[in-house]
């Protein structure tokens, strides 16, 4: 879905710095742009998405501390010298 959304916004752009109409045109893009935003359904979904984060977003935190820990681990035993077997 994200890739879907970015290509509309990537062909809007596109639109807009390539056509020749201007400003005119990039003021009806973004009040047509606008009036979706403020749509009931869009308002519903992005209140939706921001509660998902807000719910998510210790547990992704605690997720990416426990990983960056392991990480620091991992790099600090194969930095450390190896003892000869001599």
């Amino acid at each position: 879905m994200r890739s879907k959304i970015l290509f509309v916004f990537g062909l809007a752009l596109g639109y807009v710095l390539g056509t020749r109409a201007g400003r005119e045109r990039y003021e009806q893009i973004r009040a047509g742009a606008e009036k979706v935003w403020q749509d009931p359904r869009v308002q519903r979904q992005v209140h939706t998405v921001e509660e998902f984060v807000k719910d998510k977003a210790p547990d992704v935190t605690e997720k990416a501390t426990q990983a960056a820990k392991t990480v620091a681990s991992k790099v600090r035993e194969a930095r450390a010298p190896k003892p000869d077997a001599s």
